[in-house]
């Protein structure tokens, strides 16, 4: 976990340069497309606040959060509102929700700590609310340029689905990653509802 967020707040400017102004439209719509108007939304590892500034423009109640420290001041900066510094496992909100948004964040847990986090994102949920989060495309589950990642397949996250209850898959779709030069690397993209 630690090389991870050191790569983060070492080299945070950079990452926020590379994703802030990256064309996220359409999967922010199909997330939002499954909430009431008045959502209270949590963007859960929310790097350069691209997601939160785009949720907050909308009229939605957003609370953000990153491990990294030097996220949280790039993403203050930009989105207007105190980014908490906070790891996953840390959350412990219970029914506060209407919809978390883990865009490309909670990949970097072990398929264990994953495990515990995703369990704390249901309590923290509303019933009926909804999370949306993604993963790279794969089976490989390591440390990768500097960081770790846990990748997933269709069926790689169903059957991690079996050990989590009151979740369930809404929607899943493939994409290709949004960031320009990088269109050969596949995303698994998930919508769960809280049963």
């Amino acid at each position: 976990m630690f090389t991870t967020l050191n790569y983060y707040n070492q080299n945070a400017a950079q990452f926020c340069q590379n994703t802030v102004s990256v064309e996220f439209t359409a999967t922010q719509n199909r997330f939002l497309a499954h909430l009431p108007a008045s959502a209270h939304i949590l963007d859960f590892g929310c790097g350069s606040g691209r997601d939160t500034k785009a949720f907050l423009d909308q009229g939605y109640r957003v609370e953000a959060i990153d491990g990294s420290e030097e996220l949280c001041k790039l993403a203050s900066q930009y989105t207007g509102i105190r980014v908490r510094n906070m790891f996953f496992q840390e959350l412990s909100a219970v029914s506060e929700y209407d919809g978390i948004w883990a865009c490309s964040s909670i990949l970097h847990l072990s398929r264990d700590e994953l495990s515990e986090v995703m369990r704390k994102m249901v309590t923290a949920l509303k019933p009926g609310g909804i999370i949306y989060t993604s993963f790279k495309y794969g089976t490989f589950e390591g440390e990768r340029n500097g960081r770790y990642f846990t990748d997933m397949t269709e069926k790689t996250f169903a059957d991690f689905m079996r050990d989590i209850e009151k979740l369930q898959i809404k929607e899943e779709w493939v994409t290709s990653d949004a960031r320009p030069g990088r269109e050969e690397e596949k995303w698994l993209n998930l919508i769960l509802r809280k049963k």
